[in-house]
């Protein structure tokens, strides 16, 4: 079977298709282009309103075996950009389904990375209060991803959660000795205790660039 890994671009507004397009040239067949905004990476910023912008979050589902080149023509593309133009991660995959077929993704789960993902849905309006608690145990910044769920709120629950039609999909890269700090923290706010409000769950990171110039 072919192992497969997610690849995860975090760049300025509107620059998501050409980045692809660069990906493309090198083995990608395709990616998704979703819009959120960065939220600042400290509580003082966040305060005076600095640090928030409009962003592309771009995703790719590459062949293992191509991984590395596409990798590489996104860091390219992105040369001539301005110093923290983005991030780059890469994520494994477990079952991927495709052109008919099933692949299965290597298990990871014993091997040890430096940094993690941290992936929190929560009902609108939510995000920047996680983002501040996540701050305090040692998160930097975060992306929102505006979200819906599938059903009225009556209609379905998932993992326990009412599946209401307005989410806020906050994505985190912390490093990996803070994982359980900021999971904490996280797990200790008041909107998360009651049932239904939110789910959170992290996945190592295989590989964490910066984009732009060095």
């Amino acid at each position: 079977m072919e192992d497969y890994k997610l690849l995860i671009s975090i760049i300025p507004h509107d620059r998501g298709e050409s980045l692809i397009r660069a990906a493309m040239e090198s083995g990608c067949q395709g990616g998704t282009v979703m819009s959120g905004r960065a939220l600042a990476k400290s509580n003082v910023a966040a305060i005076l309103g600095l640090g928030e912008f409009s962003r592309d979050i771009v995703l790719m589902v590459v062949r293992n075996d191509v991984k590395e080149s596409v990798s590489n023509a996104i860091v390219n593309a992105s040369k001539t950009q301005k110093k923290g133009f983005g991030e780059l991660l890469c994520v494994n995959l477990g079952t991927v389904y495709k052109g008919g077929k099933r692949s299965g993704g290597e298990n990871m789960s014993n091997t040890n990375f430096e940094n993690t993902m941290i992936t929190v849905i929560v009902n609108k309006g939510y995000a920047d209060d996680v983002m501040a608690a996540a701050r305090n145990a040692g998160a930097g910044g975060g992306t929102v991803v505006s979200a819906r769920g599938t059903a009225r709120e009556t209609d379905a629950r998932f993992f326990g959660m009412h599946i209401v039609p307005e989410k806020e999909m906050l994505i985190m890269v912390v490093s990996s000795d803070k994982k359980d700090a900021v999971i904490s923290a996280i797990e200790e706010m008041k909107c998360l205790k009651e049932p239904g409000m939110g789910i959170a769950y992290s996945c190592a990171v295989e590989d964490f660039t910066t984009l732009g110039k060095k």
